[in-house]
């Protein structure tokens, strides 16, 4: 299995780059307004439905970092400015929104012309050296045990660490654990 190839280090170590959108799925809130609760219980306990997929879910970066791959981790927080007067206010950076900066290819202000300049640095640079990081940019952390990532917005990147971690115990914990609670639950007023 792939896994197994990772841990055994026979694969080439590619540098990877992956992120979020500070606001992923914004638009899927509007979905979930009129479903009934056993609908969402049955939803739920599919994406979170065994220990195995729940544990390489978790441990997805880690095998490209495991790999001996450096691993480059970034939070996209601006939603492009035309995006946002067609949409409904509670979306924020939504699935995708770093697209249009990194390929710079709609008419845009000047501040978000200046983030996509910075934006096609950083991958323009990776795409060359296989890492983001160059001249004039905020350093970009390889992403390791320490859970570091690059912060990107509209006024400043900022170096972070630990990127929603409430949420990732939440959804890798606390769900889990009260899918288990429903499913038993469920099965006792059955009986």
């Amino acid at each position: 299995p792939v896994d197994e190839l990772f841990r055994k280090h026979e694969l080439h170590a590619v540098p990877f780059m992956t992120g979020v959108n500070n606001d992923e799925g914004g638009w899927i809130l509007l979905l979930f307004c009129n479903v009934e609760k056993k609908v969402i219980w049955l939803g739920i306990s599919l994406v979170f439905c065994s220990p195995k997929l729940d544990r390489r879910t978790r441990s997805g970066i880690s095998f490209e970092h495991d790999a001996g791959a450096p691993v480059y981790l970034y939070e996209y927080q601006h939603p492009p400015k035309f995006l946002q007067q067609k949409r409904p206010s509670f979306v924020g950076t939504d699935h995708g929104d770093e697209i249009f900066t990194v390929l710079g290819f709609y008419p845009c202000p000047e501040d978000e012309e200046q983030l996509s300049k910075i934006m096609m640095s950083y991958w323009g640079n990776f795409a060359r050296t296989g890492s983001p990081d160059g001249q004039n940019l905020v350093h970009w952390p390889k992403y390791g045990a320490e859970e570091k990532y690059l912060a990107i917005g509209l006024k400043k990147q900022v170096t972070a660490q630990h990127l929603k971690k409430e949420r990732f115990v939440f959804l890798t914990q606390t769900v889990p654990e009260k899918i288990k609670q429903h499913e038993e639950n469920a099965e006792r007023s059955e009986l």
